[in-house]
């Protein structure tokens, strides 16, 4: 697996193109904006797309991903269907975020459990509401690597003061589905640099083990 990040939007979200290299096919996690920048990224790295895949129903991470879905006859896989509200939304929120939006249906809901296919490459899905109902995170046990969206971020983790926001899911997600997977899993966030699970639960002030403990 290969994977490189590349920030859209004015928010500068971490799109991410994951692909397998034996395959040379691909996916595009959150192309959430910018289809150009994105779509030269993937020229470039010399990889086909074969489909979309979504953490979550926020403008940032999913705004023009119908949009590129159309363009380029992919499937879109994710979210969760519990962010049915936000993607609902998308061309009412986008005014405010500066940016252009469609409502668009996937191809494919996702669930807890579920896994989603990337060429040879097998990628495992866990629910991790907190931040959106529906939020999703994709995670490659082979490579010990994971594309955690908002959920979780170097030092913080993600707001849940948003519409259907929950704080407690958030920190029980976290910490009953990311932290199993072990210390040493690298993760790509929604926003900002990479870490990893051991870092942040040494260091972060919110979700480390010693914050869990006091909390």
């Amino acid at each position: 697996m290969r994977a490189a990040i590349v920030p859209v939007t004015p928010f500068q979200q971490n799109c991410s193109l994951v692909w397998c290299t034996k395959t040379m096919r691909g996916a595009l996690v959150d192309p959430g904006g910018e289809l150009d920048k994105l779509k030269a990224a993937v020229a470039k790295a010399g990889v086909t797309l074969e489909k979309i895949l979504l953490t979550h129903g926020h403008a940032d991470h999913c705004g023009q991903a119908g949009m590129l879905a159309d363009e380029l006859g992919l499937p879109i896989e994710g979210p969760h269907e519990a962010d049915r509200f936000w993607i609902s939304r998308l061309e009412d929120d986008a005014p405010r975020f500066g940016m252009t939006c469609e409502v668009f249906e996937p191809t494919r809901w996702l669930v807890d459990g579920d896994t989603v296919t990337v060429g040879d490459l097998t990628l495992e899905v866990l629910h991790c509401p907190g931040h959106t109902p529906g939020h999703v995170v994709f995670f490659h046990r082979e490579s010990q690597f994971a594309f955690v969206g908002d959920v979780l971020f170097q030092g913080s983790i993600g707001r849940t003061d948003f519409p259907m926001g929950n704080h407690q899911d958030l920190l029980d997600a976290i910490t009953q589905k990311l932290w199993p997977l072990g210390d040493g899993v690298t993760f790509v966030p929604g926003h900002g640099p990479t870490s990893t699970f051991g870092r942040e639960r040494e260091s972060n002030p919110f979700v480390s083990d010693a914050a869990m403990a006091a909390g």
